[in-house]
């Protein structure tokens, strides 16, 4: 028996056919459907690329104990597990966010791995002098970390012009390559894995002429991780450009269907098409993934299956399920015993009759909100204080994305008690580094999806809410949730809450949101938000300080109402130059309230 995963990052569900979408160019997606099962009813986990892998690889939820990080030394890891018991392993990709600190460790779970290097702003090729970025909006931000970023990426495509230089392609030849020389031998598993659809959305000619449209911008392929402020054709110039994107994902996906069928590989080889999470192209009036509410656009995810030993092909499955069902699905399918500490499923059973693995689902990233799914409700339960305090994060591995972490989280460590998946081991208990926006600033929220798939306008529906809260509780109870995350939440560890509780509770949250200097003067809510966010971004002793200066550049304004405005001025008087864009750049953010 073999397997194959291919795994694309960013790959939106509502930009296929296969879930509705009738205008992108995406033949192998439909064909990959007349070949497995398609799942209708997929959520992701933990958010976003590494954590999302983690629970890949360990079949249980990252975002509850710690953010962005490498895989621990006492994670049970699906590829080595199946490496353990004489699976061979092989990893090929393009994602360079292996290679970094912060996802170091789990390309080295496998028996063997190709890495192919060029996307995005991966530190590839050197060139001293500085590119011409006199056309390019990618991105926009002043930031010293966007625009190094940006600078490597318009070097890096110099070095990437025709088609079969692209590191999508070079990955799935890689693969190809191996599916090949491998065809005849037995107990096998590969990952093919490309970095795309996720942005810069940069992509062959020809796949962009499938989709023509006017448009006499600049630039634009590569949106920031930001509300969006550009005009509609901008907008739409986008979405065009991810679409191009997605059309060479599918001609890439059709070569592996391809060899499949060319060597009868149907009959004993298992197929996975998954993703790690969407992408909002404009929804919501966002751009990206990692600084709004998590819609479903972003969470509700494309998964497909085909299991060789039942032959069901063409069918859909409603059951709710997750990535972290990847890990035991594979370990199953190969008789590799199933650790104690893996909360996903086997989804055989599911491929099978659609049996249902569980009622409902958590989903999140690190330090901001939980949500939890029953497949028709979707309650996205924030913090109830501004701090967004307590958090702490629990590790062997103190590192996160391409960075160990802030020496000042290091100096004051505690030793955590083993947790139930730690197999023995304790870790570290480090304090959190502070949110450069908290998720305070959206509140709780819940949709009804049978009457609002989009999303529009939330519910006020007390009996669901607390119905959700207390299955929250549980489900974070059997994931051995660190017990701050209560307290964060606001959530009894129980999870019984009576109305009147939950009332109060929110006229409590309302009331928190209040600037203890300046109160006989009138706040815009946006401008509490700011405020409370420049507060969460210095060191706690120098709070009392901000807030005098604060209250005294109010004062030699007379300003009597408080608007977004003027904490921006202050923000420019406070700050030094080389803080200051990247502080707006949050401090912006911290307005938004959906």
């Amino acid at each position: 028996m073999r397997a194959i995963m291919v795994m694309f990052d960013s790959l939106n569900r509502h930009m296929l056919p296969n879930y509705g979408c009738d205008w992108t160019h995406a033949p192998n997606f439909k064909r990959l459907a007349e070949k497995t099962v398609t799942f209708d009813n997929c959520y992701v986990g933990s958010m976003p690329c590494m954590p999302a892998r983690r629970d890949l690889q360990t079949g249980r939820y990252n975002f509850l104990h710690r953010s962005w990080g490498p895989i621990e030394p006492f994670d049970d890891c699906m590829p080595e597990r199946l490496k353990n018991n004489q699976v061979y392993t092989h990893l090929v990709t393009d994602h360079q966010h292996y290679w970094e600190d912060g996802g170091a460790t789990y390309h080295t779970r496998y028996s063997s791995v190709e890495f192919v290097r060029g996307q995005e702003g991966d530190p590839w090729k050197g060139e001293v002098k500085d590119p011409d970025m006199a056309e390019t909006e990618i991105p926009r931000l002043k930031a010293p970390v966007f625009q190094k970023m940006a600078r490597q990426d318009t070097i890096n495509r110099k070095y990437i012009e025709a088609e079969e230089n692209f590191p999508q392609a070079m990955t799935f030849n890689l693969g190809l390559e191996f599916m090949e020389k491998n065809k005849e031998e037995d107990k096998w598993f590969l990952q093919i894995e490309t970095f795309d659809p996720h942005e810069p959305f940069f992509s062959c000619q020809h796949y962009k002429d499938l989709y023509p449209h006017p448009y006499n911008g600049k630039h634009f392929d590569w949106p920031p991780y930001y509300f969006v402020q550009e005009s509609e054709d901008v907008v739409q110039h986008g979405k065009y450009q991810y679409a191009a994107l997605l059309s060479m994902c599918d001609h890439y996906l059709g070569r592996v269907l391809d060899l499949m069928d060319q060597h009868d590989m149907w009959k004993d080889t298992m197929l996975i098409v998954n993703t790690d999470h969407g992408y909002l192209l404009g929804e919501h009036g966002w751009w990206s993934k990692s600084v709004m509410p998590l819609y479903q656009e972003i969470a509700y995810i494309p998964f497909f299956a085909w299991d060789p030993r039942l032959g069901i092909k063409g069918e859909r499955r409603s059951a709710l399920v997750q990535n972290v069902d990847v890990a035991p699905t594979l370990l199953e399918f190969f008789g590799v015993p199933l650790p104690e500490g893996m909360s996903g499923k086997p989804l055989k059973d599911t491929i099978l009759t659609d049996a249902k693995i569980r009622d409902a689902a958590l989903f999140g990233f690190h330090g901001s909100s939980v949500n939890i799914t029953d497949g028709r409700y979707v309650y996205m339960r924030g913090p109830v204080s501004p701090d967004n305090g307590p958090l702490f994060e629990y590790t062997l591995m103190p590192t996160t994305m391409r960075s160990f972490f802030a020496l000042q989280q290091l100096q004051n460590i505690e030793l955590q008690e083993p947790f139930a998946f730690t197999n023995g081991c304790q870790t570290m208990k480090i304090r959190a580094g502070s949110g450069r926006v908290s998720p305070f600033q959206y509140g709780s929220k819940l949709f009804d999806l049978a009457s609002d798939p989009q999303q529009i306008q939330e519910v006020e529906d007390s009996d669901t809410e607390l119905r959700l809260i207390h299955r929250m509780a549980e489900l974070m109870s059997e994931n051995d949730a660190p017990l701050e995350q209560y307290e964060r939440l606001g959530i009894p560890r129980d999870g019984i809450l009576s109305v009147s509780q939950l009332t109060e509770q929110k006229q409590e949250v309302e009331q928190a949101i209040e600037i203890p200097v300046l109160q006989e003067r009138s706040w815009t809510r946006g401008a509490q938000l700011q405020m409370w966010t420049l507060l969460n971004t210095i060191p706690k002793e120098m709070r009392d300080q901000t807030l005098e200066s604060f209250k005294q550049y109010v004062t030699g304004l007379a300003l009597m109402n408080i608007e977004e405005e003027a904490i921006l001025g202050f923000i420019n008087v406070m700050l030094p130059s080389e803080r200051r864009e990247m502080a707006l750049y949050f401090i912006r953010l911290a307005g938004r309230t959906s």
